[in-house]
């Protein structure tokens, strides 16, 4: 029998799982709708569906280093009681192993884990955790010698904030030392050189705005602007920042002094630019024992 569109939208709309999983199982079913939705019941597909459209803004980031390599990821789940789960803890550490054949979020979602993609072993999750989860992001960064930070740890190399740190040199122990600081200020970029062009002009507009309200001569507000840009960098960008090791170094400093070049960083926390629903504890505890 011919699967059409209408049919496949008519499974989607009923059942809330994708399009190439409805598809599936109208062909499995040879169009038969009810059988479908049954094929789809049994495989877990329509339960997990139901979940997905919840907001999933909690879970863990996972950090690994091989060779010079290292990899971050965020696994997201709707609680943080799942974040606690030793299945969960196992299901991201799996999934940052796996990471390292991954060059993007995607090749991730759809790379090999024990004969499955890790959408499906997600999805799978999903039925037995009994939370929407989902892989959100993962990054990978490369240098002689590679540093990563968790903070927040609940088990070896999984945590809330995770952090990469590449460097050019042999690294003594300065390069955990800055993942460390990386964790604590979230700087915005490596360098001045590294910062968006739209963060910049964004400070130098609101900057300019308080100058100018000081009623102070044009020739004055621009080196004020100048001054204040200064601190701007120094504040944001991880090179010219304090060390919060050592307060009277720079961060870039530091590492001279111990010999090596930061190449470059990375920093991902849970939840980051997700917008949480409000909810009490009390809703949060009903609403895990009711899953």
């Amino acid at each position: 029998m011919s699967i059409t569109a209408s049919m496949v939208k008519e499974l989607r709309d009923s059942t809330g799982v994708g399009m190439m999983d409805a598809k599936r199982a109208l062909v499995e079913t040879e169009g038969d709708m009810e059988a479908a939705v049954d094929w789809l019941r049994t495989k877990g597909l329509a339960k997990a569906a139901k979940k997905a459209g919840r907001i999933a803004a909690e879970g863990l980031v996972g950090a690994a280093v091989i060779d010079g390599v290292g990899v971050v990821v965020e696994v997201n789940s709707e609680t943080d009681f799942v974040a606690q789960n030793g299945e969960f803890q196992k299901l991201v550490a799996g999934i940052t192993n796996v990471a390292f054949k991954a060059s993007d979020i995607d090749s991730l979602r759809a790379a090999d884990m024990g004969g499955k993609s890790v959408a499906d072993v997600v999805t799978e999750k999903v039925i037995t955790i009994g939370e929407n989860l989902g892989v959100r992001r993962m990054a990978r960064i490369e240098g002689e010698s590679v540093a990563h930070y968790v903070h927040n740890a609940v088990a070896d190399g999984l945590g809330k904030i995770g952090v990469l740190v590449a460097i050019k040199g042999t690294d003594n122990g300065i390069g955990k030392q800055i993942a460390m600081h990386i964790a604590a200020t979230n700087p915005a970029s490596l360098s001045e050189a590294d910062l968006p062009n739209d963060l910049i002009e964004r400070e130098k507009s609101v900057l300019t705005e308080q100058a100018r309200e000081s009623g102070k001569p044009e020739a004055i507000i621009e080196n004020m602007i100048k001054g204040r840009m200064q601190k701007f960098f120094q504040e944001v960008t991880l090179l010219n920042q304090a060390f919060v090791i050592n307060p009277d170094l720079t961060v870039g400093a530091a590492a001279k002094d111990a010999g090596v070049e930061v190449l470059g960083f990375v920093r991902m926390a849970v939840g980051d630019g997700i917008e949480k629903e409000e909810e009490d504890f009390a809703a949060e505890v009903a609403k895990t024992r009711g899953n």
